[in-house]
């Protein structure tokens, strides 16, 4: 069945949204137009200032409305020279909840993955390496997830920084294989920092 032309569109736009299909995306439509009018209207303010300011911080590439994180601002973040290499900013998030870490971050905004077009200048590897030749930095923690792409991805940055005669170390294993940061729960990712081994 073809509705207007507006609701159509509306439910095909919400399609966009991660683990929606088109069932999900029509019941969505019909609540926000049913039910919830002005919490559809203040979501629609939220989703065009968020794409209009949200930017990504010139040093770690967080997602920020500042040229510089909060974190990247705060300069006791960055006194003993460690940096956490993750994938996305949903890891941050994961990792700040733990409260082990007390250094900066590098996000990745992904992994390499060569099969889908991905390498190291799509995911800032040049980014990288020009804040590790800066000589700020004497160990990065490579925290991307234990999938395949996440294993080559600290691999790639370990040669890397060989390369700078900076340390490396690895997230331990508290972490599942195949797990995803933002799942999971503070104390097993406060253990995983714990027990982090050398590259």
């Amino acid at each position: 069945m073809k509705f207007s032309p507006l609701i159509d569109e509306l439910i095909s736009d919400l399609k966009c949204l991660p683990g929606v299909g088109a069932k999900s995306a029509q019941r969505m439509a019909f609540q926000l137009l049913e039910r919830n009018r002005d919490a559809a209207l203040k979501l629609s303010r939220s989703l065009h200032d968020a794409m209009e300011h949200v930017k990504h911080c010139e040093q770690c590439r967080n997602f920020t409305e500042t040229s510089l994180c909060d974190i990247c601002q705060n300069p006791r973040r960055g006194e003993n020279g460690i940096l956490c290499v993750v994938e996305t900013p949903q890891d941050v998030l994961a990792i700040e909840q733990a409260s082990e870490f007390k250094g900066r971050y590098f996000v990745l905004m992904g992994h390499l993955s060569p099969i889908d077009g991905v390498g190291p200048d799509e995911i800032g590897i040049p980014a990288l390496q020009a804040l590790l030749q800066k000589g700020e930095v004497n160990e990065v923690i490579l925290a991307t997830n234990f999938t395949v792409e996440g294993e080559a991805t600290a691999h790639f940055i370990s040669d890397i920084c060989k390369s700078f005669e900076i340390k490396a170390s690895r997230i331990a294993r508290g972490v599942p294989m195949g797990g995803e940061l933002e799942y999971i729960d503070g104390s097993t990712l406060s253990h995983a920092f714990q027990g982090r081994q050398q590259l």
